[in-house]
């Protein structure tokens, strides 16, 4: 697994590559990647197989960063935004429902209850979140966005192995964290309920509000290790790999 920053990851099992919604550039209107894009970016050699949009927010669906991608790449999308992404150009789009599965290669994609809202504001679709079950020879969990919710015990129940790898969202992209995500403490929380052999902190210390940088700096620079330091109370069975964007951490079992 390697974390691009944000939300962004790629995820390997089985020779299958994943791509997690992607945001690829400087910006992301009003947000600036503060970052080295230097190691963010992706290695153009790379195949992908498959892109998880887990809701069309924008700081999650950029349509920018999705075009640097080849146009016929299969995206995996909440249903209600297919027609409007095929008017947008691109040709391989496919709806999911939360329980909904697509074998993928080796593997199969699972779209899973997220607990966020998924419209894409002003006047984009509306649309349910996602998160996103990858189970091959070994299972990872992407959150994409969400508060902690009761019903993540229930993953690892439908797994025929055991949960290898968890990617929770810890932070946010402002000096305030709303309703609908997780802060560090919460994250750590859900490792109860889910299990994972191993968990990597995402959506956190890579795009902040251009001309905000000084203000709530630890929102941005903090969740990471803040997750590892809750996460060594509520969950000390759990590995925790505190990444920075552009690095990778290995998935337990591979």
């Amino acid at each position: 697994m390697r974390w691009v920053g944000h939300a962004t990851t790629v995820i390997e099992v089985d020779a299958v590559r994943l791509l997690t919604d992607p945001v690829l550039l400087p910006d992301v209107t009003p947000l600036v990647h503060r970052r080295s894009l230097e190691v963010a970016t992706l290695d153009p050699r790379q195949r992908i197989d498959a892109v998880l949009i887990s809701h069309a927010h924008h700081d999650h669906l950029d349509l920018p960063s999705l075009r640097l991608l080849p146009r016929d790449t299969l995206i995996l999308v909440p249903q209600g935004l297919g027609q409007w992404m095929a008017r947008r150009g691109f040709r391989h789009v496919e709806e999911m429902t939360v329980g909904q599965s697509l074998d993928i290669g080796r593997v199969r994609v699972t779209a899973t209850h997220a607990a966020h809202g998924g419209a894409r504001l002003p006047f984009g679709p509306r649309a349910h979140a996602l998160g996103y079950l990858v189970q091959g020879t070994v299972a990872v969990y992407f959150a994409g966005d969400t508060e902690i919710f009761e019903e993540m015990r229930a993953i690892p129940r439908a797994l025929d192995t055991p949960l290898a790898m968890a990617l929770l969202p810890v932070g946010g992209w402002g000096p305030t964290l709303r309703s609908g995500h997780m802060d560090p403490r919460r994250a750590a929380s859900a490792l109860r309920l889910l299990r994972p052999a191993q968990a990597i902190p995402i959506h956190w210390g890579t795009y902040w509000p251009r001309g905000l940088a000084r203000l709530r700096p630890e929102r941005f620079h903090q969740p990471g290790t803040t997750f590892a330091t809750e996460s060594a109370e509520a969950a000390p069975e759990v590995r925790i790999d505190v990444l920075r964007p552009g690095e990778s951490s290995l998935v337990a079992g591979t």
